[in-house]
């Protein structure tokens, strides 16, 4: 895990903030995230500057936003990432890091294409394909788990 700087401080507290601000304004928050599988068998991950660790791309859907169309957007957001095809729904996750009242479908991604490479920025601080067996260090439990459910047949949990 890296050191804390008051920027990152900032953008987390942010972050835990919208967290709150939603809850007043919606009782229920949804996120797709996706595991996006390349033909080498390399999952797509994402680093955040507004929270540590790994993680798989997606983000929250917007009120009266179909979740497929959220994943697409956040995919093309985070990675330059379009879909060929369609995702397949993995399973529905209990996030109780963010809110009590919040949960993350999870799609697994095959078919797809890479529009450009993947610009970093505010948001964005690094991403990548790796191999199950030489991911990055700070890979979140979350993911850890979600991938031995899709390769390893663990079974599915229902939180994140």
């Amino acid at each position: 895990m890296q050191p804390s700087t008051p920027k990152r401080l900032f953008t987390y507290a942010t972050y835990r903030l919208l967290h709150v601000m939603n809850r007043l304004v919606r009782p229920l928050t949804l996120g797709a995230r996706a595991v996006v599988i390349d033909a080498e068998d390399r999952v797509f991950l994402v680093r955040h500057s507004y929270v540590p660790g790994w993680h798989f791309p997606g983000g929250g859907v917007e009120p009266g936003e179909p979740v497929l169309e959220a994943l697409a957007r956040e995919l093309m957001e985070e990675g330059n990432i379009a879909l060929d095809g369609p995702a397949r729904p993995h399973g529905l996750f209990f996030n109780d890091f963010a809110s009590e009242r919040d949960h993350v479908m999870v799609y697994v991604v095959r078919a797809f294409h890479q529009t450009a490479p993947t610009a970093t920025g505010l948001e964005i601080l690094e991403t990548g394909f790796f191999p199950r067996d030489r991911l990055p260090d700070g890979v979140t439990r979350a993911c850890r788990d979600r991938l031995a459910e899709i390769f390893d047949g663990a079974p599915v949990s229902t939180r994140w």
